[in-house]
């Protein structure tokens, strides 16, 4: 939500300018150079990209809008939820967790947690690295290995949109400047005419340069460096997730893999080692439907 208020400031900014300049806001709306460089835009963004990409680029934006769903809050029930993960397969052995592991869609521990059984890349990012400790057949470092793959393929898929909409801001300065080239031909044609509407055609024409170079600096370009630092986000959350598991599969205590993990954590979604202590403490519940929502 912060993106578009800060866009709309972008906007506001610019018009209330204009307006105390004597700007005839009339003349800024030109449909033609819209449907010019808009058209162009989506143009070259379906050009560039695939299906998969678009789509992902549609819930991205949505994701913009709503803002990062990694809080504290959420960061406090995972943190929780591993804890009692561990602390159930050091009762019961390795063995216990398997149920678990294996079909967490029924899982009464993971069923407590909405987010996470909400969250399909999530649930198999734990999951299955869990279910490589489970087997004994592979190392600490070869379970490390494979969460680093893991997570180095997400992130690259994950960064797909915002590089496509960075790489569509930078076109349209150039789609700007094509559309006032178009308009000055119109323009040209009419040097015949009366001098009040050549002026409007030139002016029609700058306005395309004026839309193109705003809708880079002022739109696109930072709903895509928003897109990026929630990519860097969630790949912070993934890399909490795997400090927690590497802990405990070393040989660390369930709390102190937990803390562990709460140290990488960035600091301004960091819990307390209190917070996290009296979550870990706390009976074993449902997590509340507003904490998940927050």
């Amino acid at each position: 939500m912060a993106s578009i208020i800060g866009i709309v400031m972008v906007l506001g900014a610019i018009l209330a300018g204009f307006l105390m300049e004597k700007g005839p806001v009339a003349v800024l709306m030109q449909p033609s150079e819209f449907i010019i460089i808009g058209g162009a835009a989506l143009g070259t963004l379906v050009a560039a990209n695939q299906m998969h990409v678009l789509k992902k680029i549609a819930s991205s934006l949505v994701l913009v809008i709503k803002g990062s769903k990694f809080n504290k809050q959420r960061y406090l029930d995972s943190l929780r939820m591993m804890f009692n993960l561990f602390n159930k397969a050091r009762k019961e052995g390795m063995v216990g967790i398997e149920n678990d592991i294996e079909d967490p869609e029924k899982s009464p521990l993971f069923s407590k947690y909405p987010s996470f059984m909400k969250d399909h890349h999530i649930q198999c990012f734990v999951c299955d690295t869990m279910r490589m400790a489970i087997t004994g057949g592979a190392t600490a470092f070869d379970v490390d290995r494979m969460m680093e793959l893991d997570l180095e393929v997400h992130h690259a898929g994950a960064t797909d949109p915002s590089t496509a909409l960075a790489t569509m801001a930078d076109a349209l300065p150039g789609i700007g400047i094509v559309a006032a080239v178009l308009g000055i031909v119109i323009a040209m044609s009419a040097l015949g005419g009366p001098p009040e509407e050549i002026g409007k055609k030139v002016a029609s024409a700058l306005v395309g340069t004026f839309l193109g170079i705003l809708m880079c600096y002022g739109v696109v370009g930072p709903l895509a460096s928003s897109m990026s630092k929630l990519v860097d986000d969630e790949q912070a959350y993934y890399h909490v997730l795997q400090v927690v598991m590497m802990s405990f599969i070393k040989g660390m205590s369930p709390i102190l893999a937990v803390e562990m993990a709460r140290r990488a954590i960035p600091q301004h979604v960091r819990p307390s080692f209190q917070e996290v202590e009296k979550a870990c403490r706390r009976k074993d519940e449902a997590v509340p439907v507003a904490a998940v929502a927050a």
